[in-house]
């Protein structure tokens, strides 16, 4: 107990310190940004819409600041009803406890615009795996707008028309081996693969949504340098249960920027978010759509017969736009 005394006071003379020496951070006012294509993404709000963020947390440095603050406008005017927080909320060994100082520097000071204080919806990333995965659900109890109670967890939600549409959220750090055997990501080895695997087939198999949608980390395909071993294990392991149940599309992050991919055999659409902070080139990729290395966030927007994703980048921009119809 005199332990936990002396670290929260500690916490406190170093909260205190660090928002001296960065006063900006507790400015609550907007910086009244414009976004470029307002009138467009003013139009989405008139639909159920949802955005989409990840690799988010460098303590405000690279593009989060700003990007934060563009996600705040865009919300003002596209309404979406939550964010869809994809993995890497914290760079770059995670959290050790809920009162870890990152949820400040990470989180609460930079996402602080008015209209971003709605339910956020989060996924483990890899980085999520090097700190205290506990610790990111037991966030849930510390912050209003936390809705984490699961590692990984679904939600079937009405639009118009009582049209639903389901959405998963999962866990992909545990269902990649490379992770598994890697004593940097502890908690990974931990999780049952065939236990997720087997809720993610039951979930789809029951579900009469028209529309499914399955949001994780790690993509199932994309153009980059990192390891091939993870879209491999993905899709040895999971592509199969998403073919069979006619998924239409997956978001992911993990590659810092935008992608569309179309792979021959396969009726789902494959999209990478780009981070909302730090974003790298891209990488060729022979079913690729599109793709483009500039920071920013996904807008999914559902209607009774279209399932519309929309790129948005830092200046509010949209980069690219696809339609999905049934």
């Amino acid at each position: 107990m005199k332990v936990n005394k002396i670290y929260s006071l500690l916490l406190s003379i170093l909260i205190v310190l660090f928002v001296i020496h960065n006063p900006s951070l507790l400015n609550a006012q907007s910086e009244n940004v414009v976004p470029k294509d307002a009138k467009a993404l003013t139009e989405l709000g008139n639909n159920f819409t949802f955005m989409i963020a990840s690799d988010l947390g460098r303590n405000g440095y690279y593009d989060q600041k700003p990007i934060a603050e563009m996600m705040g406008e865009v919300t003002v005017i596209a309404k979406p009803k939550f964010v869809a927080a994809v993995g890497d909320i914290h760079h770059f060994m995670g959290v050790r406890s809920v009162q870890d100082p990152l949820w400040l520097t990470n989180f609460e000071w930079i996402y602080k615009h008015p209209s971003l204080m709605i339910p956020w919806y989060p996924v483990l990333g890899n980085h999520e795996y090097e700190g205290s995965t506990q610790a990111v659900l037991d966030y849930k109890d510390i912050s209003r707008r936390w809705e984490m109670y699961s590692r990984y967890y679904a939600k079937t939600l009405t639009v118009s028309n009582k049209v639903e549409v389901l959405i998963l959220f999962i866990d992909t750090t545990p269902l990649i081996d490379k992770y598994r055997v890697d004593s940097r990501y502890f908690d990974a080895g931990k999780q049952s693969m065939d236990q997720q695997l087997a809720w993610i087939d039951s979930t789809l198999r029951v579900s009469n949504a028209k529309w499914k949608i399955v949001l994780g980390h790690h993509p199932i395909y994309s153009g980059t340098t990192k390891s091939e071993s993870e879209r491999e294990d993905l899709q040895k392991r999971l592509k199969p249960i998403l073919d069979r149940y006619n998924i239409d599309i997956t978001v992911a992050g993990h590659i810092h920027n935008f992608q569309h991919i179309k792979v021959p055999g396969s009726n789902v659409d494959y999209f990478v978010n780009s981070s909302a902070s730090l974003a790298r080139e891209v990488i060729y990729y022979e079913s690729k759509l599109f793709g483009s290395p500039e920071s920013g966030f996904t807008l999914c927007t559902i209607k009774d017969s279209e399932l519309i994703i929309t790129f948005v980048n830092k200046e509010g921009g949209i980069i690219y736009q696809y339609v999905r119809r049934k």
